[in-house]
């Protein structure tokens, strides 16, 4: 699978939404066992005015994966190395979207000074990080994730 990364600009906005709000609906049922309620909470935020903004923050950045032209990932990391958003299309699921994602967004990280990435990931992610070198911060709140980047 080709995938062609890039940042994200206010067109991605519906796409990209749209591929969020399907990762989380469709690949993260560890986390929200199909709970509407609990969906609906998760999934409130990943708007086209939400993503709009997410662009503005200072020091943000939001990236897209490509496939054929159409949107299958969008990754998130602030000015600090807090990643923020990483998720993918559930047809790009372990194509190596997420992982591209990931290397983007901590390279940007070590470009802006950046010694390590955090995140808080999902029960679903969680293997996924683990077996990219994030570990937990403290031994009893396995959800929080860093990585030294140097």
């Amino acid at each position: 699978m080709t995938v062609n990364l890039r940042p994200a600009t206010s067109v991605d906005a519906v796409d990209g939404s749209r591929v969020l709000r399907r990762a989380i609906v469709e690949l993260c049922h560890a986390d929200h066992g199909g709970d509407p309620a609990l969906i609906a909470a998760w999934i409130a935020n990943k708007t086209p005015e939400n993503w709009l903004a997410w662009l503005m923050q200072p020091g943000a950045s939001l990236f897209v994966a490509e496939r054929s032209a159409a949107l299958v990932g969008v990754g998130m990391v602030d000015a600090g190395g807090m990643i923020l958003l990483n998720y993918v299309a559930p047809e790009a699921r372990y194509r190596g979207v997420s992982t591209a994602l990931l290397k983007a967004m901590e390279q940007a990280s070590i470009e802006r000074g950046a010694t390590a990435c955090r995140l808080e990931t999902t029960k679903t992610a969680r293997p996924f990080y683990r077996s990219r070198g994030y570990a937990p911060v403290v031994a009893d709140t396995p959800m929080i994730l860093a990585k030294n980047l140097a």
